[in-house]
């Protein structure tokens, strides 16, 4: 496989995982609930997601590079899917509760994913650094929401 062909392949994966955020919005019912004053306001979480997505898409290429398909880019493809699931509990279920947990495990599979990925790259790991990052500062935020409207806000 060409790295270029590869390369797409990971930015169509990061590009799924984007789409959660389209098929499950906010809308009028996140709205409606009970927010920090320290919550960045909307129009932050795409541009901030878009460039994260990207050093992703990155991320797991290199690794690909170095090692092939091996249990780094299982790792890799376990944090996808955790992330993809945050969406549809929080927005689509409107379930902050859930979404909770599912970010706990996103937030262990992508220190993992730094952990596999070092020996490997040391550029695919710190790639995926500020997405731990920005993930931290995210459960913070889904634990407050949580404390203010509770597990199933109306």
């Amino acid at each position: 496989m060409s790295d270029w062909l590869a390369l797409a392949g990971f930015f169509a994966a990061c590009f799924a995982t984007a789409a959660s955020g389209a098929i499950f919005t906010p809308g009028a019912w996140y709205e409606g609930l009970k927010k920090p004053w320290w919550r960045p306001p909307n129009w932050l979480f795409g541009p901030a997601w878009g460039v994260l997505f990207i050093m992703i898409a990155f991320s797991g290429w290199h690794v690909w590079r170095e090692a092939g398909f091996g249990l780094a880019l299982a790792v890799y493809g376990v944090q996808l899917v955790l992330n993809f699931l945050w969406s549809a509990f929080f927005f689509g279920m409107r379930r902050p509760d859930l979404a909770l947990y599912d970010l706990m495990l996103l937030w262990l599979s992508i220190l993992a994913c730094i952990l596999v990925f070092a020996p490997i790259s040391a550029t695919a790991a710190w790639l995926m650094v500020p997405y731990l990052g920005w993930v931290t500062f995210a459960g913070w935020l889904n634990f407050t929401m949580l404390k203010l409207n509770g597990p199933r806000p109306a």
